[in-house]
């Protein structure tokens, strides 16, 4: 009777076992807000609008992990972007994040569609954590009719993240453009992060075989640092394409400060092109935390390009560009966000 109680009991234990040793977890955002925008057009008036992601793109996600043994782990990532406004989801279902890969003793090494080495430090520099009109996104930004910016995430990619090493981080990356004639369009690039205290480096280069007369180069860098309330955060984009007077450069210098629930960005923003545009950017956010998990925002962001400029704001879920080249587009949002 003992035998046959012993083993009903560990029948029903393998379960169990089995789950924990394998985790999966549904997480997203849920993030709207409602604003009024204007692309300075004479004659037009202001934009009332409801819009999902402006402080963060709204998502539902799928990550999971199976521990293997020997400290070794499998791990995959699927994220779908969700317009909260009208409920559409992206055209590509799983756009965001779609990777499968092993984690161990040597790092991380990823297989599918990936953030590029580049995104991690654009992120990491940005007073407004790629959230709000007037992000570093503009830099990843491809406006209608003009050669494509910095490049964000890879499909077709294999990634490499070490693990940290007295602070630092090394990431590598190669996206296959699966092209069987002409220029490859693969991607080849890597980063190195340095966190050490307070202080944060990091610095990523990338090259996207485009063309056949050379490659497009894109440049990240940036520094970080925390002292008691406040944080300081200042980074530099550079998306450079084969071809004359086509480079793109962006800095951001901003910084936040938090005191208790509230939590208030400035930011400035500059953005020039090979062609002579220039357009500086103004951000103020404040954010009132009221769980763990949900929080109000407000926001309102400017843009004076010069004559010949034509660059706009990019938040979390798009941009605010006018089609007229020397307009100042401007913005002003309060939403919520809750994450799950």
């Amino acid at each position: 009777m003992n035998k046959k109680i012993l083993a009903a009991a560990l029948v029903s234990s393998l379960p169990l076992f089995a789950q924990a040793q394998t985790s999966v977890t549904m997480y997203g955002v849920v993030d709207a807000s409602f604003g009024i925008e204007d692309r300075d057009i004479a004659g037009e008036d202001h934009a009332v609008v409801v819009q999902s992601g402006t402080q963060s793109t709204s998502r539902i996600g799928f990550r999971g992990t199976e521990e293997l043994g020997n400290g070794l782990k499998a791990l995959f990532n699927l994220e779908a972007g969700v317009a909260v406004d009208s409920g559409a989801g992206d055209s590509t279902l799983f756009q965001r994040r779609a990777v499968v890969g092993l984690q161990g003793n040597f790092g991380t090494v990823t297989v599918g569609r990936e953030y590029s080495p580049i995104a991690a430090i654009a992120q990491a520099t940005d007073a407004l954590g790629h959230g709000f009109y007037g992000s570093s996104l503009a830099a990843f930004a491809t406006p209608a009719g003009a050669l494509p910016r910095a490049t964000r995430r890879l499909s077709n990619s294999v990634n490499y993240k070490s693990n940290p090493w007295n602070g630092v981080v090394i990431g590598a990356a190669y996206g296959a453009g699966e092209r069987q004639s002409g220029p490859s369009n693969d991607v080849l690039g890597i980063s190195l992060e340095a966190t050490q205290g307070n202080l944060y480096l990091g610095a990523a280069y990338q090259e996207v075989e485009r063309l056949a007369a050379g490659n497009d180069k894109e440049y990240a860098s940036g520094i970080g640092y925390k002292f008691g309330a406040f944080e300081a955060r200042a980074g530099y984009l550079v998306a450079d394409p084969t071809g004359a007077n086509n480079a793109y450069e962006q800095i951001n210098v901003g910084g936040t400060w938090t005191t208790g629930p509230n939590k208030f960005f400035l930011q400035f923003q500059r953005q020039e092109l090979g062609n002579g545009g220039k357009g500086n950017g103004f951000t103020l956010a404040y954010t009132y935390t009221l769980s763990k998990r949900t929080n109000l925002y407000g926001t309102f962001a400017t843009l004076r390009n010069n004559d010949v400029g034509n660059f706009g704001l990019t938040s979390a879920g798009g941009t605010l560009l006018s089609p007229l080249v020397g307009a100042d587009p401007k913005a002003i949002n309060v939403g919520v966000r809750h994450s799950f």
